[in-house]
């Protein structure tokens, strides 16, 4: 069998997969209308309009208007822009920062190992939303509100378990006759690891990876009911709308639109991750072990 088989066979697993290919086909719609359709239909999030302030859903304005009277439609779709966006980025150097530590604990093992796993304990040990609002504490007045604090506090922080699972996983590689052939014909420690060991933990990489993606947009959206979030997101809106919400009179649309993109791309990811989990490491799916669990 080819190099390519394995992957080929899972990508048939996906493919057979309902729940991945809904969750698959919500997220392109929702990042394609999130990207593209503010510049298509020249939708404007700031500009406000006194005269229109909280209409409901109506032809001229779909999503209704908010107490500002901003067309509710353009601040939902580039909101996502940035919600997605913070979720990559953030997703992507959590990512980075648990593959580095993880893969070079499990790799070099004793007193490396050690010292890295026994890091990693003692920030599990520390309140999660703790470090994440003492990181975003750090920045100035003036950065809060942008996207970069918030992608970077939760990066930093959303790393753990990353490490853990490459960790778990390299030293169960580590051992294989692959490796003790390349290190006998003088491949270096960094070629070992990255020709070898990190290739075959890309399975579990990318479906936590994939499973983070919510998480943090989660998190951000928790950030912006303390005040601490991106200027304009799902999280943002979803806030003001609980904000409007009373018993006298109810802007119902100000907090449904945002709410209704929010949880449609978290089930999605949702989907996805548990797809790319049971195509990727088929036993997880047939109640076998879950690979994802790694030593301590």
């Amino acid at each position: 069998m080819s190099s390519a088989g394995p992957w080929l066979q899972a990508w048939e697993r996906l493919r057979r997969s309902r729940g991945a290919t809904l969750g698959g086909l919500l997220l392109v719609a929702i990042t394609a209308a999130c990207t593209l359709l503010p510049w298509w239909l020249g939708l404007d999030p700031v500009t406000t309009e006194p005269a229109t302030r909280n209409l409901p859903p109506s032809a001229l304005h779909p999503f209704g208007t908010d107490a500002l009277g901003r067309d509710l439609l353009a601040r939902v779709l580039v909101g996502g822009r940035t919600s997605l966006l913070i979720g990559l980025a953030a997703t992507s150097s959590s990512v980075l920062i648990g593959v580095l530590v993880g893969g070079t604990a499990g790799f070099y093992g004793g007193r490396i190992d050690e010292i890295l796993m026994r890091f990693v304990d003692f920030l599990y040990g520390v309140p999660y939303m703790f470090l994440v609002i003492l990181v975003m504490l750090l920045f100035s007045d003036t950065a809060r509100g942008e996207p970069l604090p918030v992608f970077l506090a939760l990066g930093l922080v959303q790393w753990l378990t990353m490490a853990r699972i490459v960790r778990g996983e390299v030293l169960a590689l580590r051992g294989r006759d692959y490796v003790l052939a390349a290190r006998a014909l003088g491949a270096t420690d960094t070629a070992i690891l990255l020709r070898h060991l990190l290739p075959n933990t890309i399975g579990p990489i990318v479906v936590y990876a994939t499973l983070t993606v919510p998480g943090v947009i989660i998190l951000e959206s928790f950030l912006s009911f303390l005040g601490l979030g991106v200027s304009l997101s799902w999280g943002q809106l979803v806030a003001e709308g609980v904000s409007v919400v009373n018993p006298l009179r109810s802007y119902w649309w100000l907090l449904f639109w945002p709410a209704v993109f929010l949880s449609t791309t978290l089930l999605a990811l949702n989907f996805l991750g548990d797809g790319l989990r049971d195509s990727l490491d088929p036993r997880a799916g047939a109640g076998g072990t879950d690979r994802s669990k790694a030593p301590d």
